[in-house]
C-alpha cells in the first residue's frame, strides 16, 4: 500500500523475473479494478501479438502510474499471463498480485485511528474481599431520589443464571397473576446487565495501566479524569453519579467520588480529602521526606529537600507544614522564600490545606500593593493601599507566618522571642546567599529544639550577584549546595542519600520525556522519572511543525549576529528574533485545530539571556499580535533564565542569541549567557511541559560540552532543523571570521570589563 496527497501523482516499479529454469514468454498483463486511475506501461509494449522472452534469471520492469485526485481508498488487482512457448496449443499460466492506493488530504492524516482498535474484554469476575469505603464531597444542591446501596461486585454470569433458573417466567405468557413477578425480574436483568455494562469501563489497578487524576485548575477541591468517550455516553455518566476509585497497591480502601460535571471527554469528581493525602503516600520520595520533617530526624541539622525540576518541593513543604500544624499543638510555623513571588505561591498553596485565620502573609512596606494576589489579601498585612505591622503579641498567635527571608529580619527587629518559631521552612533555598538564608534562623530558631527545613536545586540558579568579587569569593555558593557539597551526612555513600537528612525528589510532573532526557541524564544522575499527565505532556506530538513527529523538541540552527546599539553593552540577536516569531505565529494558528491541544498567549513563554534580546522580542510581539485575536498576548511572558526559576510554561522557547564565540568566556566570567553555564542551562530547558523550541547558532553552542550533547541528541532523534553545520563553505568561515574580529576588539582587557561590571546600570542592562 501506498499514501501520497491531494492532487499529487505516484509512479512505483515492477519487476517480472524468470525465477524457473527454463525460459518463458510473457504475454499480457493488465489491472483488472480501478482502471480509470491506474496506467501500466512498458519499453518492449508486451501483448500477445508481441510477448516478451524471458530466460531464467531474467527480470523487466513495469510503471504502475496512479493519478486520482478523488479522496478514497483504491485497490487493485493486476494480472499478468505467461506461455511456455508460442504453440496456439501451449496453455497459458497467470500471477496475481494486489495493490493499494489511498488519496488522502492532511486532514485525513489528522483524523486517522491513534492505535489499531482493540475490544475490551471483561475481566473474569472473582469475589472481592470486603473493604472500607471512604465517601467524597457530593455536588451542591444535589439530592439522589432514591437511596439505593451500591453493589460493590458483580458476576458476569448472573444475568445468565437468573435466565436458567427463572426461564418458565420468562417464556409464559404475560397476565395478571405473572405481571409484577415478571417485570420485576426484567428489571432486574435490566439493572444487572447496566452494571456488567459499566465495569467494561474499569481502569485496572495496577502500575502500567492506572488512570491518571489530577486537580482541576478552576476548583482545587475536585479532581479530573480523563474518559474517552464519555461525551458520546460510553460509557454514560451524569452529575451525581458514583465512582470508586483506590490508589495503586491499595487493596482495603476505596474511595467514592461523586461527579460535578462532563465535559467533553473528562469527568471532575469530589472526594474525600483523605485521598489527597492518600496520592502523596503513593510518591514515596515525597512521604518519605514529609515523615522524616515531622519526625525531626535530622535535628539540630537541617533538614534537606533536594528538588529537581516540576518535582514537588513545594507541595512537599506544605504537606510537611499541614501535617505539624495538624498534630503538634504547640507549633509555630515561619515558613520563607528568596523572593515575593515564590513566598506568594507557598502561601497559596498553604491555604488550600489550612484555615486562613491560622495564617499571615507579611509584605516588605517597599512592596507594591497591585502585586498582592486576591486570594492572600484577606490573610495579609495590606490594609487598603498601605501596610501595617501589627505588634509581636498580635503576630505570635498566628500558628503560621509566611514572608521572604529578608522581611523575616522584621521579625527579630520586633523582638518575637528566640524559640517561638518551633518550626523554619526554606522554599527555593538555592536561589538565596547564605547570609539571607540565615536571617530567618539568626535570633528566632532555637538552636538546639528548632527544626530547619531547605528545600531547593543546587543544580539550578544559585544567587543573582553583581559584584565578579563576590562570585569569585564563594558567595555564589547558596548554603543548600555548600551543605550538600562539603557535609558528608548530606551527600551520597554508595550511591544513596541518608534519608534521616535529605531527600532527593525523583517523580517529574512537568515535562514529556523528550525534554526532561539530557538534564536528567547530566545532572541528575539519570534518576528523574516522567510523572506527568499524559495527555498534557503529549499535547504537541502531533504538531505538523515538528521535524519529527512523536518528537516535541525542535533545535533550529540559525547563523546570526551578535549585535549592541547605542550605549547599551547588552546583547541581542535579530535573526533568531526573526526565527522565535515565525513560531509564535505557527503556535497561534494552531490553536483550536484537531488532534492539538488549545493553546493562548499566556501558554507560551520565551527565554533570552540578555536584557537587550528581550526588549527586541517584546517589540516584536506587538507587531505579531496584531495579526491574532487574542487580546491579552502581555500575557506571553518573554524574560530572563532568573525570572523563569520555578516556572513553567506548556510551550517554552529559549533564544541563545550568541553567535559569536569570543565572547563565550567573557560570558563565563561574568556569569551571563547560556553558553558554559550549566545551571542557566538546565533551568531554561527545563521550563516545558509540551513543547521546547531552542534557537541558536550550533558553531558556537557546541564548543561547551554540554550545548554540544544536547544538540546531538536533537540531531540523533530528529528535532534538528534550520543551518547546520555541514552547510559552511569557506565564504561562510571567512565571513563569521570577520564578524567574531569586529565585534571582538570592543572588549579589550578584563579590567575595562571589571569597571563595567561594578556600574549598577550597566549590570542591570545585562
Amino acid at each position: 500500500m501506498f499514501l501520497f496527497y491531494f492532487f499529487q501523482q505516484c509512479v512505483i516499479k515492477l519487476n517480472v523475473k524468470n525465477t524457473g529454469t527454463e525460459p518463458v514468454y510473457f504475454t499480457y498483463y493488465t489491472a483488472l479494478h480501478w482502471l480509470k486511475y491506474f496506467t501500466l506501461m512498458d519499453e518492449h509494449k508486451v501483448t500477445k501479438l508481441s510477448p516478451l522472452s524471458l530466460k531464467p534469471g531474467d527480470s523487466y520492469e513495469i510503471q504502475v502510474q496512479f493519478n486520482c485526485s478523488l479522496v478514497g481508498f483504491y485497490p487493485a488487482t493486476l494480472a499478468f499471463e505467461f506461455k511456455p512457448d508460442l504453440q496456439p496449443s501451449s496453455a497459458a499460466f497467470y500471477i496475481v498480485r494486489f495493490i493499494e492506493a489511498q488519496c488522502i488530504t492532511s486532514l485525513g492524516l489528522e483524523l486517522a485511528p491513534e492505535a489499531p482498535y482493540k475490544p475490551r474484554s471483561l475481566p473474569v469476575w472473582t469475589a472481592e474481599a470486603p473493604c472500607e469505603i471512604v465517601d467524597g464531597q457530593q455536588p451542591e444542591g444535589y439530592h439522589p431520589l432514591l437511596n439505593i446501596p451500591l453493589i460493590q461486585t458483580v458476576n458476569y454470569s448472573l444475568p445468565y443464571i437468573c435466565v436458567l433458573f427463572r426461564r418458565a417466567l420468562l417464556e409464559s405468557p404475560l397476565s395478571w397473576e405473572n405481571y409484577t413477578e415478571k417485570f420485576e425480574l426484567l428489571l432486574y436483568l435490566e439493572e444487572l446487565q447496566m452494571e456488567v455494562d459499566i465495569k467494561r469501563y474499569n481502569i485496572p489497578n495496577d502500575e502500567k495501566e492506572c488512570a491518571v487524576m489530577y486537580q482541576d485548575p478552576q476548583n482545587k477541591k475536585l479532581l479530573v479524569l480523563e474518559v474517552p468517550g464519555v461525551s458520546e455516553n460510553r460509557p454514560s455518566v451524569l452529575r451525581g453519579d458514583q465512582l470508586l476509585v483506590c490508589p495503586v497497591g491499595e487493596t482495603k480502601v476505596k474511595y467514592r467520588g461523586y461527579v460535578h460535571c462532563v465535559q467533553l471527554d473528562q469527568v471532575k469528581l469530589g472526594f474525600s480529602s483523605k485521598l489527597f493525602d492518600c496520592k502523596l503516600e503513593r510518591n514515596p520520595e515525597q512521604y518519605r521526606a514529609v515523615q522524616h520533617i515531622v519526625a525531626g530526624s535530622s535535628k539540630p541539622a537541617p533538614y534537606l529537600v533536594f528538588g529537581p525540576p516540576g518535582t514537588g518541593k513545594t507541595v512537599t513543604l506544605v504537606e510537611a507544614i499541614k501535617q505539624i500544624e495538624k498534630t503538634e499543638h504547640s507549633c509555630h510555623i515561619l515558613a520563607c522564600a528568596p523572593s515575593n513571588s515564590a513566598t506568594d505561591l507557598l502561601c497559596k498553596k498553604i491555604l488550600e490545606h489550612v484555615d486562613e485565620h491560622k495564617v499571615y502573609r507579611m509584605y516588605a512596606s517597599s512592596w507594591d500593593p497591585k502585586m498582592v494576589p486576591g486570594e492572600l489579601k484577606a490573610c495579609c498585612n495590606l490594609v487598603g493601599e498601605c501596610y501595617t505591622f501589627p505588634a509581636k503579641e498580635e503576630l505570635m498567635k498566628y500558628r503560621i507566618m509566611v514572608t521572604t527571608l529578608f522581611t523575616a529580619g522584621r521579625l527579630v527587629t520586633g523582638g518575637i522571642p528566640t524559640g517561638h518559631f518551633t518550626h523554619v521552612f526554606v522554599d527555593e533555598a538555592g536561589h538565596a546567599v547564605e547570609p539571607e538564608c540565615v536571617i530567618p534562623l539568626a535570633g528566632l530558631l532555637n538552636a538546639e529544639s528548632g527544626q530547619v527545613v531547605l528545600a531547593g536545586d543546587p543544580k539550578q540558579l544559585g544567587p543573582i550577584l553583581r559584584s565578579p568579587f563576590a562570585l569569585k569569593f564563594g558567595m555564589g555558593i547558596s548554603l543548600l549546595e555548600r551543605l550538600m557539597t562539603d557535609f558528608p551526612v548530606y551527600c551520597k555513600e554508595d550511591g544513596v542519600f541518608n534519608n534521616c537528612f535529605v531527600t532527593k525528589l525523583l517523580c517529574n510532573y512537568r515535562s514529556h520525556p523528550a525534554i526532561l532526557k539530557v538534564p536528567n541524564e547530566l545532572f541528575y544522575d539519570g534518576e528523574l522519572q516522567v510523572c506527568a499527565d499524559e495527555i498534557l505532556r503529549n499535547s504537541y506530538c502531533r504538531w505538523e511543525y515538528l521535524p519529527k513527529m512523536g518528537f516535541p523538541v525542535i533545535f533550529h540552527g540559525v547563523a546570526g549576529i551578535d549585535q549592541r546599539e547605542k550605549t547599551s553593552p547588552s546583547f541581542f540577536n535579530v535573526a533568531e528574533v526573526e526565527v522565535l516569531m515565525d513560531y509564535v505565529r505557527k503556535l497561534l494558528l494552531s490553536h483550536g485545530k484537531r488532534g492539538l491541544s488549545t493553546i493562548a498567549p499566556r501558554d507560551i513563554g520565551i527565554i533570552a539571556p540578555y536584557r537587550k534580546q528581550v526588549q527586541k522580542i517584546r517589540k516584536a510581539l506587538e507587531k505579531v499580535g496584531k495579526d491574532f485575536k487574542f487580546k491579552n498576548m502581555n500575557t506571553l511572558k518573554v524574560g530572563s533564565v532568573e525570572e523563569f526559576q520555578g516556572q513553567e510554561r506548556k510551550v517554552i522557547m529559549v533564544s541563545t542569541v550568541r553567535s559569536s564565540p569570543d565572547y563565550t568566556d567573557y560570558d563565563k566570567m561574568f556569569n551571563l549567557g547560556f553558553v558554559k553555564n550549566e545551571k542557566r542551562f538546565n533551568v531554561a530547558v527545563t521550563r516545558a511541559k509540551a513543547l521546547l523550541i531552542v534557537v541558536g547558532n550550533p558553531v558556537v553552542l557546541n564548543t561547551d560540552p554540554t550545548w554540544a550533547h544536547f544538540i546531538k541528541y536533537c540531531q540523533d532523534e530528529g528535532g534538528y532543523t534550520g543551518f547546520t553545520h555541514a552547510e559552511e563553505d569557506e565564504d561562510v568561515v571567512a565571513r563569521l571570521a570577520v564578524l567574531s574580529l569586529e565585534i571582538g576588539v570592543q572588549v579589550e582587557t578584563a579590567e575595562s570589563v571589571i569597571q563595567q561590571q561594578l556600574d549598577p546600570e550597566w549590570r542591570s542592562d545585562m
